[in-house]
């Protein structure tokens, strides 16, 4: 008998199969998968009283086990499950919720003051009355593969970092989330005894796709509600944690804590660098610090959302430390399940020379369904059967595929293409240099010409030659045309509330 793709299949293979094992560290709690289930069918249970099937509950909640447990209580609930970026402001989050109107917004106390100036949904605060809601629905249980008719129904809602306009919502289907666990722990060699940390919040691109695939395994979940490089350093050695996965802020911010020295990391397997394009230099550090391999990945929300994984083939197991690193810091391979080409403006894919440009266009069932509410945006971003990623990149002879840029971040100047991406990687091996942003600038001459902003790392200062320093050592790795104009140190670059740097705002600077 057929059975539909969904992630709750995952939940019920945990809870019949290592139902007594640990599931979930969350601070001072810990649940094993009998009790995840367990709250989850409660959740169910309770929704299902609550709610009419398809309508959307939204939590506003860190990286804590409720905000795990509603990955598949609100699906066993019939709902479509939206979680909001807590890092929004309440203006930006009222747009959210505004737009898709969910029938309930769950909240943790450590949110409620952002939550109080929110209208429109039922609220429902964790702690003592979500606890009693459960407990309501004590030993409720839906069975999960006869509930899901159809596969290709939206079950989870995902907003779009909105670094280009308002955010989108991104339908994110049965079949896509149950696929894309799959292929992820697949192209990643993942096991049932790994143990994950969850560094980046659920609601981030980076962050959601990973407690799927997780629990398919019957792994453990260890939940940080904040990002705090000392608790991340302890963690790694308390809990015995396997993989990491960071963005590229985090992992500067690893490298450079005082904590560095005081743990013992000899239980990681893989560290992973996405949701901005790291340099080599970056991953040696890591590599240096946690005595393990660090790669690079890439994937977009609309996508589920990995894509790539610059894993290194075995016929480069004999080739030089640097060589190895140098494929590690490119954007990947596809993963498994993942038809991945680079497209020229006429469809047609670029040779594999390592120069030609292109965008990135994937093919997956992985892929959304499409944006909510959003017909016309949808038919563009989705057109020929391709998602159009809106990046731009090349592939090599190998089949690694490295981001150049955004489309519209783009330099062209005096007739060049100048990558925002290179000049900044650039200017990241600065060992003075915490993060870089680079956009154009207007120049009378050459149309545009590139200009940088930075912040250094604690303690770090350029010394006397200041940020003509940094101009030479740019200098020295890039082409002249390609050298900063203008360069300005920051105390921190203005980041969006997925923690993307705000290239718009920086434009603005006069």
């Amino acid at each position: 008998m057929r059975v539909a793709l969904t992630p709750l299949e995952y939940v019920e293979r945990a809870r019949r199969l290592f139902g007594d094992l640990d599931a979930v560290v969350d601070g001072e709690r810990r649940f094993t998968y009998e009790e995840l289930s367990a709250r989850a069918h409660a959740l169910g249970a309770w929704l299902r009283s609550a709610c009419s099937p398809g309508e959307r509950v939204a939590y506003l909640c860190p990286n804590t086990v409720e905000l795990l447990e509603a990955y598949y209580g609100v699906l066993l609930g019939g709902c479509v499950l939206v979680p909001l970026n807590i890092r929004l402001a309440a203006a930006e989050l009222q747009e959210i919720v505004d737009d898709c109107a969910p029938s309930v917004l769950v909240v943790h106390p450590s949110l409620s003051s952002l939550a109080n100036g929110l209208g429109g949904p039922k609220r429902v605060d964790i702690g003592v009355s979500y606890e009693e809601l459960l407990a309501a629905h004590a030993g409720a249980y839906v069975e999960p593969l006869s509930m899901v008719d159809d596969e290709d129904a939206v079950c989870e809602l995902f907003y779009t970092s909105g670094t280009t306009g308002l955010a989108k919502g991104a339908m994110l289907t049965h079949r896509n989330l149950a696929t894309h666990a799959v292929d992820s722990a697949l192209s990643m060699g993942c096991v049932h005894r790994d143990v994950v940390l969850h560094t980046i919040p659920l609601f981030h691109v980076n962050g959601w796709g990973t407690p799927h695939w997780v629990t398919l395994l019957g792994a453990r979940h260890v939940m940080l509600p904040r990002f705090d490089a000392a608790e991340v350093l302890r963690l790694i050695e308390a809990e015995r944690v396997t993989r990491l996965h960071l963005v590229p802020a985090m992992a500067s911010m690893l490298v450079v804590s005082p904590a560095l020295r005081d743990h013992d990391y000899s239980s990681l397997v893989q560290v992973t660098v996405g949701g901005a394009p790291p340099g080599p230099e970056l991953l040696a550090e890591l590599e240096s610090a946690f005595g393990c391999e660090v790669i690079c990945g890439y994937g977009l929300t609309e996508a589920a959302p990995q894509l790539t994984k610059a894993w290194t083939k075995r016929s480069h197991d004999g080739l030089p430390l640097e060589e190895r690193r140098r494929r590690r810091a490119a954007t990947g391979l596809p993963n498994i399940g993942v038809d991945l080409r680079i497209l020229d403006d006429t469809d047609v894919e670029v040779p594999w020379d390592g120069t030609t440009t292109g965008e990135i266009c994937v093919r997956s069932n992985h892929v959304m369904a499409g944006y909510w509410g959003r017909l016309d945006e949808s038919a563009e971003v989705l057109a020929g059967g391709w998602l159009r990623t809106g990046d731009v990149g090349v592939v090599d002879a190998e089949g690694y595929v490295t981001i150049v840029d955004r489309k519209k971040d783009l330099i062209i100047s005096g007739g060049e293409n100048i990558s925002s991406v290179e000049v900044e990687k650039a200017l990241c091996a600065h060992p003075a240099v915490l993060e870089a942003a680079v956009v154009g600038m207007p120049d009378e001459r050459w149309g545009e010409v590139p200009r940088a902003f930075v912040s250094l790392r604690p303690g770090a200062s350029l010394g006397e030659g200041g940020v003509d320093e940094l101009m030479t050592w740019v200098a020295g790795r890039l082409a002249r045309f390609k050298v900063p104009r203008r360069i300005e140190v920051l105390p921190d670059l203005p980041k969006g509330g997925s923690g993307k740097v705000l290239k718009a705002e920086l434009r603005k600077v006069p």
